[in-house]
């Protein structure tokens, strides 16, 4: 398994910007777990999980999946999770497994769960429907809190930027919304010349145009389990991996909590337990 790449420009810029939003945190504690100083009562919590690969071959896919749902609704079961999203890349190459995942792990998550598709599941809206219910571009409400999710990829695994008249349409239906959480399996910025990411300048534009979107979530990315910015200012965070192989040599998730206070808390978790992350607070 690969080890965690470099974080200069990357981790030590989230640093930094990390006062801009002082109630986001990056890491949770050796053991797994964050506490927050407010202990009130919280508003939303949910998981974001990403990158399991079903089907990759020479890959333990059918462990690593259902070590997902066994972690994710042990976390359930011990705090409350509201909802998870799987963030991308369910199946590997093989959208015709796209049913097997659902009925055979995703139905048995103990929370209502979102899908959306990542670059190898090979999907597009058709597909999405037909297996989930719903197209490859949706919104979900959740009180005064909303999630537009949008596919990254078309039905050959090619990196393509959201829909923007989508992303647009909902950002203005939901503009008197308190929190916006936007999903991207792929990132549509690239930070360094090395990514494996798409530059979409227009949703850019589109995320900074509006004040209540609070941050995105991509995976895609293995390796990275932390925060980036664009314009220093808006976090994107990560959440490592769930299957394939290579990314960080531990398998995990990403836990988001709203408080009362609309205060955003998040922290990754290393649910595989190797290695135990640093802990971090700020």
């Amino acid at each position: 398994m690969s080890t965690r790449r470099d974080f200069i420009g990357t981790g030590l810029a989230g640093i930094a910007a990390l006062t801009l939003l002082p109630a986001v945190n990056t890491f949770a504690n050796v053991n797994n777990e964050y506490n927050r100083q407010n202990k009130g009562r919280l508003k939303l919590r949910f998981a974001l999980a990403s990158d399991i690969h079903y089907g990759q071959p020479d890959t333990d896919y059918a462990q690593n999946t259902g070590n997902m749902v066994k972690w994710i609704n042990a976390d359930h079961a011990k705090n409350h999770l509201d909802m998870v999203i799987v963030n991308g890349d369910l199946v590997h190459n093989r959208p015709d497994l796209l049913p097997e995942i659902k009925t055979k792990y995703l139905d048995k998550f103990n929370m209502p769960y979102h899908t959306i598709p990542g670059n190898h599941d090979f999907a597009d809206a058709a597909v999405w429907q037909k297996n989930f219910g719903y197209e490859d571009k949706y919104t979900v409400e959740f009180g005064g809190i909303a999630f537009v999710l949008a596919n990254t990829a078309d039905t050959k695994g090619t990196y393509i930027c959201p829909d923007n008249v989508f992303i647009k349409a909902s950002l203005e239906k939901f503009k008197d919304k308190k929190i916006v959480f936007v999903i991207l399996h792929i990132p549509p910025f690239k930070w360094q010349k090395d990514d494996v990411f798409v530059d979409c300048p227009e949703t850019i534009e589109l995320l900074h145009g509006y004040p209540n979107v609070k941050a995105i979530f991509h995976g895609h990315d293995h390796l990275l389990d932390g925060v980036r910015y664009t314009n220093n200012k808006l976090p994107h965070f990560f959440d490592s991996h769930i299957g394939g192989n290579w990314g960080t040599d531990y398998k995990g998730y990403r836990i988001v909590e709203v408080d009362n206070e609309n205060a955003i808390y998040t922290y990754q978790v290393n649910a595989s337990q190797n290695p135990v992350l640093n802990s971090n607070k700020f």
